[in-house]
């Protein structure tokens, strides 16, 4: 394939992944690392590891958070060629122990939205087992996190968190239990450093 990878900022690619990606959001998602996938000058495809989004959640794959991130969202347009989605993970891979350092990536695949995880198997990820479903808002149809209506500043809720509560209490928004998810990690092989010889 010829494609470029790059490195590039959030704002470079959030209005890519809510046109392409199911989710149609990344509200709430840490981006520590944002990838674009490029033909030419057009970008085709997005993604962006982030730290972890529940509480904790790190605990069940290494001893400290600084050790393990998350593939938090990923998306390519869609007559993108066969195995395009696993070439621009396995680049971003390549990117990452160098950009970043730790050593575990933890992605999911949302049942759902029927997703079983083969781009991950195709880009060698090791399957963990399937974690059964959580309770999420429905507004809009999108899927939010329950702490979503939490998520204050200076002590006073955030106009978007205020905006679901409120349409939780008018039934606009309201509560579902999702299918579950797969669990795949990557294990990054650290870089090997070169010794001088006197």
């Amino acid at each position: 394939m010829d494609f470029i990878v790059k490195r590039v900022d959030r704002k470079d690619i959030s209005n890519f992944i809510e046109t392409n990606h199911y989710s149609k959001s990344i509200n709430g998602c840490i981006s520590d690392f944002c990838y674009a996938l490029y033909d030419k000058d057009t970008i085709i495809g997005a993604l962006f590891y982030g730290r972890m989004a529940m509480a904790n959640q790190w605990k069940k794959f290494s001893n400290t958070p600084d050790n393990v991130i998350e593939l938090r969202r990923l998306c390519c347009i869609d007559n993108t060629p066969k195995n395009t989605e696993s070439y621009f993970i396995s680049k971003t891979l390549k990117m990452l122990r160098h950009d970043w350092g730790g050593g575990i990536v933890v992605s999911y695949a949302d049942a759902e939205y029927n997703h079983s995880g083969t781009i991950y198997k195709a880009s060698n990820f090791i399957y963990k087992g399937f974690s059964k479903g959580a309770k999420v808002i429905v507004y809009n149809n999108k899927l939010y996190h329950d702490k979503t209506i939490r998520t204050k500043y200076k002590g006073k809720l955030k106009p978007f968190a205020q905006r679901i509560k409120d349409a939780l209490d008018n039934g606009d928004a309201y509560y579902k239990t999702t299918k579950g998810k797969h669990t795949y990690v990557y294990n990054l092989k650290p870089i090997k450093k070169r010794i001088k010889n006197d």
